[in-house]
């Protein structure tokens, strides 16, 4: 019998020989090291490493004597035993290495395009109808248009849905500026796509006359990037084209600035609206009452603090990186109809933004103030307001959207006056992106109706 014994020391991996048949027994010292492999006498250990043997991470194993090759020529038996260290695993989310994550101007496509706003970087792209190349012309050419002869010439603004991005606008951004004859322009929302993920408290900053701070993940950020991009593209108007989330961003920026915006267009709008119409009759109210309220007020506040500390921890940052390892690919494939036309292209595009440096950490933000939206809290609800929407509405959706269902549009459609909604069959909650031609075709039938010779003509009796 002999033994070994095996350590670790700092970044080498040591293995101490007991070779009881060499007439000179010593205990050799074996250093395995990804670049060198040395030995040397036990004695010299501990001067040339300067620390005492005794203070090793050292690990004692009987190996039973067997035969093996001679060591120098003596013939000797010995055996070696080498503790390995495990290699680290990579962790994937939804299939993309995190190990390895990037600033996200070094992930822009060759059109992508940055503009800072209120310290953020907004990725965007825009496809202008006066620029297009000409084979860019003749794929637009493919989607059948009805009425080629008018164009609007009023600049679009693309607003994705949560978990997308200017990717999900692809397929339909050159066919529509050829309908308008104009700009279109897609950004990413903050905590989504390219957009750059900042610090919210370092980035907030004061918005309007009151000096309240303007979280980059907030609502009204987003409305408020919207209408800077009007500006942007030197318009006085624009056509706000919102997908799911995104509506409410379009709905939104129209009540902020109404005279900016020329229609709205609603994809599978995720606006929830009241099954009826009720009528606030406002009361007399008691000490009671008002105390009562008050204190579900606090409750309600201490509640939101308590779950934001909850998700900016590590553990919430963990949950949030384990339902969009679980959820994400199953959800874009879920939002299609047909889930066999997702293809990989489709899943590297949303999938895409997960390289981003941060995008853990600002999806966090982004829900906290989804939580905490004091601004929108000081508006009347949504669902009052849909009625005094006056420009042109349209609201398009799939028949078999599982995401947000077609009833919803149907009562949202009866909400708004003078809307116009249209249904897509055999369609999910990506119209744009799973049927991209007959989408652009009602796009193009509603932009004529509202904007076409017989409106003009109409417009021109009146005045």
């Amino acid at each position: 019998m002999h033994t070994s014994i095996c350590g670790l020391y700092k970044h080498y991996q040591f293995v101490f020989l007991s070779l009881p048949k060499l007439q000179e027994k010593k205990t050799l010292l074996v250093g395995l090291h990804p670049q060198e492999r040395r030995k040397c006498d036990i004695s010299s250990f501990s001067s040339c490493f300067k620390k005492p043997i005794s203070k090793l991470n050292i690990l004692t194993k009987a190996a039973a004597a067997s035969s093996s090759p001679s060591l120098s020529g003596s013939g000797a038996e010995y055996s070696e035993q080498v503790l390995v260290e495990p290699k680290k695993k990579t962790q994937r989310i939804s299939g993309i290495d995190q190990d390895e994550l990037q600033d996200p101007i070094d992930l822009a496509d060759p059109d992508s395009c940055f503009c800072e706003f209120n310290g953020v970087q907004l990725h965007h792209k825009v496809c202008d109808a006066e620029v297009l190349a000409p084979n860019t012309l003749e794929d637009a050419s493919s989607f059948q248009f009805p009425h080629s002869t008018k164009r609007v010439n009023v600049p679009m603004i693309l607003l994705h849905g949560f978990g997308a991005s200017v990717f999900s606008w692809n397929r339909v951004m050159k066919p529509l500026a050829q309908v308008i004859g104009s700009k279109v322009l897609a950004f990413d929302r903050p905590a989504f796509g390219l957009t750059s993920r900042v610090n919210s408290v370092e980035h907030s900053s004061p918005v309007n006359q009151d000096n309240r701070p303007l979280n980059p993940y907030s609502m009204m950020f987003s409305v408020l990037a919207t209408l800077y991009f009007i500006d942007f593209l030197g318009a006085e108007k624009a056509i706000l084209v919102g997908h799911s989330a995104g509506s409410l961003v379009a709905v939104d920026a129209y009540f902020e600035a109404p005279e900016r915006v020329a229609a709205l267009i609603l994809v599978a709008p995720a606006i929830l609206t009241p099954f009826t119409a009720q009528k606030v009759v406002k009361e007399k109210e008691g000490a009671i009452v008002h105390m009562v309220k008050g204190m579900g007020e606090m409750i309600n506040s201490l509640y939101q603090k308590a779950l934001s500390a909850i998700l900016r921890s590590a553990f919430g940052v963990m949950v949030i990186r384990m339902i969009i390892d679980k959820f994400g690919i199953p959800a874009v494939r879920n939002a299609w109809y047909d889930s066999n036309q997702v293809s990989d292209h489709i899943l590297q595009g949303y999938t895409k933004p997960l390289k981003v440096k941060g995008w853990d950490k600002a999806l966090v933000e982004y829900t906290v103030a989804m939580l905490t939206d004091s601004v929108s809290k000081l508006k009347p609800p949504l669902a009052e307001r849909l009625s005094k929407i006056s420009c042109p509405v349209l609201i398009v959706t799939g028949d078999s959207d599982r995401l947000v269902p077609p009833w919803n549009s149907e009562r949202l459609s009866r909400a708004i006056p003078g809307s116009y909604l249209e249904i897509i069959k055999n369609c999910g909650h990506l119209p744009q992106e799973e049927k991209a031609d007959k989408f652009v075709s009602i796009v193009e039938n509603f932009l004529q109706r509202v904007f076409g010779p017989a409106e003009e003509a109409r417009l021109q009796a009146v005045t």
